[in-house]
């Protein structure tokens, strides 16, 4: 109850949210003392300005379900627009996820396709059954059974092939303080579709990602922005922007969409 707060700084309504900041600022601040040269802090909470002290911050202890899993695109994309572009999610989310369900083998496979294409690419939580109050259930890769550890290799794989092209968006980042993981009206201001939409986004430039968000779901509706073209990067298929489409996306595919002549190495050679 920040109105119940004093602070040094003053009173809790007025100044709570400043703490945040100021956790950033002290650790990098105590680092560069220390002779660390670009220190990176992954906290779960930020405020106004904590790119400045190399936050990477990640959505706290969320649930192992795919409600938590929808939500965690529209966390990402208002924390990259905030001015904050090192966002992260705990993938599978923390709290709830049984490795031995067939709803959580589905689960950890979706977020992991959406965790490739988010700034920060990590593998966290506290599985079931609980062994006691601080170790759970594996949370290895190999730990969710047979499919679910091929598919998950699949892509930790292609985040490696796509190394190359992050680590330029990550530049431009650093150059620009555009989130690598942003809205579609960022690229596409005068679409005004692009305004609307909050289940797909771009990942730099040239990459249109459109994870699934819900369970038993193997086939969404995308829509591709005006003024470019874009190839389906598994497909190869290219169509005219300013449209919806139904993808397919069976279990180990997530849509993505290549604008106009770009070429990535999505599809393993």
């Amino acid at each position: 109850m920040p109105e119940n707060l004093r602070f040094y700084a003053g009173d809790g309504e007025a100044v709570a949210n400043i703490y945040p900041l100021d956790h950033v600022r002290g650790f990098y601040e105590g680092m560069l003392a220390e002779g660390e040269k670009a220190p990176l802090f992954l906290c779960r909470s930020a405020w106004a300005g904590s790119q400045r002290y190399g936050a990477a911050v990640w959505s706290g202890d969320i649930m192992s379900t795919f409600s938590s899993l929808r939500a965690q695109v529209k966390a990402g994309l208002n924390m990259g627009i905030s001015g904050i572009p090192w966002w992260t999610a705990d993938i599978g989310g923390f709290r709830g996820g049984d490795p031995t369900s067939p709803y959580f083998r589905q689960l950890i496979i979706r977020w992991f396709q959406f965790g490739v294409f988010c700034p920060i690419f990590r593998l966290h939580g506290h599985r079931m059954p609980n062994k006691d109050d601080f170790n759970g259930a594996p949370n290895e890769v190999w730990s969710f059974g047979d499919l679910a550890y091929e598919i998950i290799q699949k892509y930790m794989f292609l985040r490696e092939r796509l190394r190359p092209y992050i680590m330029a968006q990550m530049t431009k980042t650093s150059n620009t303080g555009v989130s690598p993981m942003h809205p579609l009206f960022v690229d596409f201001p005068s679409d005004p579709i692009c305004h609307q939409v909050d289940d797909e986004y771009m990942f730099g430039t040239d990459l249109l990602v459109a994870p699934i968000l819900d369970a038993d779901t193997y086939q969404r509706r995308v829509y591709l922005p005006a003024d470019s073209t874009w190839k389906d990067a598994w497909t190869d298929q290219v169509f005219d922007g300013g449209q919806w489409l139904s993808v397919e996306a069976p279990l180990d595919r997530i849509p993505l969409f290549l604008r106009g002549d770009c070429i990535l190495p999505i599809k393993e050679i």
